[in-house]
């Protein structure tokens, strides 16, 4: 088994409990500005998170529910909705209203000591995730990453492992010297169609999901005195299960 030489996070949900009171908001208050009377609550949303992407669930909503009347280009439509999703998801990152997950900031840090690539593999919205990063992480913790993978950087979005198949380019690493921290089902796929060992950290949306290859599945990394995931479990990964 070959030594583990980094450590690489998916952002939301995983990084931050974006979905619930941060993507969800956003896409409402989105619709709300543009006049739509649509409201996606918590249930919905954890259905339609089965869809990888925001461009994507939008279109798989419509498509479904009906799209307004007044569209004419749906691609033009979707694409001006999530830019506006994405400033007003954006205002929510910059005013603080949602904290890191527990544990993060801990591990990333002795991560950091101990010598590890870092990397965010998220097909999110390119903006939002450095915005995370840099805004929650503080821009010292970012100048260690090797690599911010998100947005359209890959032409398929998880559970293709597309995404940390550039990510092994990038980190010039192999599967099994890589551990990946997911929180969805989509993500744990792409991780392990990589290759790579995955730490599932659970949501309110994914905590009655099953995630039988993982190595290791916890509701967070969590901080003292409740630490479930330290870095030697990290180093240490493939004695795990």
């Amino acid at each position: 088994m070959s030594k583990i030489k980094a450590l690489i996070f998916d952002c939301d949900g995983v990084l931050v409990d974006t979905e619930r009171d941060g993507h969800r908001v956003a896409f409402n208050r989105a619709f709300k500005a543009k006049g739509l009377n649509i409201e996606w609550d918590a249930p919905l949303y954890g259905r339609l998170l089965e869809i990888a992407g925001g461009k994507e669930r939008m279109k798989f909503y419509f498509n479904e529910n009906g799209w307004p009347e007044s569209i004419e280009d749906k691609d033009a439509f979707i694409k001006e909705m999530h830019k506006l999703k994405t400033d007003l998801f954006m205002q929510i990152i910059e005013s603080g209203e949602l904290p890191l997950r527990p544990g993060v900031a801990r591990i990333i840090d002795e991560a950091i000591a101990n010598n590890l690539k870092l990397a965010v593999c998220s097909t999110s919205n390119e903006r939002a995730v450095n915005l995370v990063v840099e805004k929650l992480l503080g821009e010292k913790r970012k100048s260690y990453f090797n690599a911010i993978l998100a947005g359209d950087v890959v032409s398929k979005k998880k559970p293709d492992p597309e995404i940390y198949n550039l990510a092994l380019e990038r980190l010039k690493l192999k599967p099994d010297e890589c551990v990946v921290v997911e929180d969805s089902t989509n993500g744990f796929l792409a991780a392990k169609a990589a290759g790579m060992h995955c730490i599932v950290t659970t949501n309110g949306y994914t905590e009655k999901d099953n995630f039988p290859e993982a190595e290791l599945v916890v509701p967070e990394l969590g901080d003292p005195p409740s630490v479930n995931v330290t870095i030697d479990t990290v180093l240490n990964i493939s004695r795990v299960r």
